[in-house]
């Protein structure tokens, strides 16, 4: 469906303040929102809603309303998305991706799997995750490494907890390697079905629950954790705001993963979760995205 983009234009303060006003105003309304660094040296951001166009004209006056209500005065830009599906345009001929003896591929690509390999397949959808992303190739080997670590046994009864799950690929990796209780929980509701389609496919959904929900509200988290380990892979603001929740989740001795964090905002996510008695363990590089384990 085409959508309409509303926007304006500002600093990082007023876009961080806007980036809560959207998320408050329009949960109930499920508009998506963003805020975007435009030009890093003359330090301009984007703060964005996405709506339907029959929903424009009414989004516009409530967002003059908030302006109007915070002291601020900004003009209102839009643009018209095209009607296509991104996604799936993007993912068509995609080559598996392994990372360590994991395995992503579509199911054009099953002859790819060696003996070796822990395959995931996934398909292009309307959700986030094959493995071809910095990010999610990072939360992979990451997922890996900590089941190689010492101090570290996925396969004990400690759940896990994969934060943003997306397309679930990071969920079924880590039931797959670890064969233990996955909490899998997304924002989006479609995600959330394309993430249990895959889940099923992937001959993992014994160990999987999937749940459509918005941070942490709700009371899922509290009947399943607290976790062993928790994925993360969203992005680095929304990292800083939860690092306080994720650490109350966690078990103690437990572990973090955190990835969709640009290489330059690494240290003001760590100081985020250091402040939360949580301390690095290793940090993997992949074309400008860090992961990072914490403790």
């Amino acid at each position: 469906m085409t959508q309409t983009r509303l926007y304006v234009t500002t600093d990082e303060k007023t876009s961080d303040l806007l980036s809560d006003l959207f998320e408050v105003t329009f949960e109930e309304d499920g508009f998506a929102s963003s805020t975007t660094e435009i030009d890093e040296v003359n330090k301009i951001w984007e703060a964005s809603v996405y709506v339907n166009p029959e929903d424009a004209q009414t989004t516009i006056e409530r967002l003059n309303e908030i302006f109007a209500q915070n002291s601020l005065t900004l003009d209102i830009s839009h643009e018209v998305l095209p009607d296509i599906d991104w996604v799936t345009h993007t993912l068509k001929g995609l080559k598996p991706v392994t990372s360590g003896r994991f395995i992503v591929h579509g199911s054009h690509d099953r002859n790819s799997v060696q003996p070796h390999h822990i395959p995931v397949e996934i398909n292009a959808a309307q959700a986030f995750g094959t493995g071809h992303h910095g990010t999610t190739a990072g939360c992979l080997e990451m997922i890996e490494h900590v089941s190689k670590t010492s101090h570290t046994n996925l396969r004990s009864t400690a759940p896990i907890l994969d934060l943003g799950t997306g397309s679930g690929v990071l969920a079924i990796a880590a039931a797959k390697l670890a064969r233990t209780y996955v909490l899998a929980t997304d924002i989006d509701p479609i995600a959330t079905k394309i993430a249990e389609e895959n889940a099923v496919l992937n001959e993992a959904a014994n160990y999987i629950e999937f749940a459509t929900v918005n941070g942490f509200a709700s009371k899922v988290f509290n009947e399943r954790g607290p976790f062993g380990l928790i994925i993360a892979n969203i992005l680095a603001r929304p990292l800083m705001k939860m690092a306080p929740k994720i650490a109350k989740n966690l078990q103690t001795g437990g572990t973090v993963i955190l990835s969709g964090i640009l290489a330059e905002q690494r240290w003001k996510v760590l100081s985020a979760y250091n402040n939360q008695g949580l301390y690095h363990q290793k940090t993997i590089w992949r074309n400008g995205w860090v992961t990072i384990v914490l403790k």
